[in-house]
């Protein structure tokens, strides 16, 4: 009986721990979406000078993300994505032409898309969108289109194709 008492408090432990583990991981991924959300925005108002500024804030919640309160497989998924975030997101930042801005963005998309489609950490809807004339896809935190690649140009050409519920 005793030792039965002993595994039940191990086990309470290490659920707690888990639990504490995934409300960091939760809330940093969330401030990494923001952060890339921001970036999104300022490219879909062709604001290169924010664009370099907001994606300065994603570089820094990348770096210091908790990759230890992640899974195993969360864990190796952030190692392979990170990377490319980071390269594609210093890219942003040196770059002056809102053109090359938006060639280095279409990594970063994929990579965050990836992330947060496996992850399932946000804490209010997110939407992947698309838009057919670039052939790219974007995460959005508005349903409505604001198209990062081409801008005022074509402010809301795309289409939602999914939602990633809130959790």
């Amino acid at each position: 009986m005793k030792k039965l008492i002993i595994c039940f408090a191990l086990l309470s432990i290490v659920i707690s721990t888990v639990k504490a583990q995934s409300v960091v991981a939760k809330r940093e991924f969330n401030n990494t979406l923001k952060a890339y959300f921001e970036t999104k925005n300022a490219l879909s108002k062709d604001n290169t000078t924010q664009a370099s500024a907001s994606v300065k804030n994603l570089i820094t919640n990348i770096e210091r993300f908790p990759v230890k309160t992640l899974s195993t497989a969360q864990q190796s998924l952030w190692a392979k994505e990170s990377v490319v975030i980071t390269k594609a997101a210093k890219a942003i930042s040196t770059e002056k032409e809102i053109k090359e801005q938006r060639k280095s963005f279409w990594s970063l998309s994929t990579a965050m898309v990836k992330l947060a489609k496996d992850f399932n950490m946000n804490s209010s809807e997110v939407y992947v969108q698309y838009c057919p004339h670039a052939k790219k896809s974007w995460l959005s935190e508005v349903e409505a289109i604001q198209n990062p690649y081409y801008g005022s140009m074509m402010f809301a050409c795309g289409e939602v194709t999914e939602t990633i519920a809130k959790k």
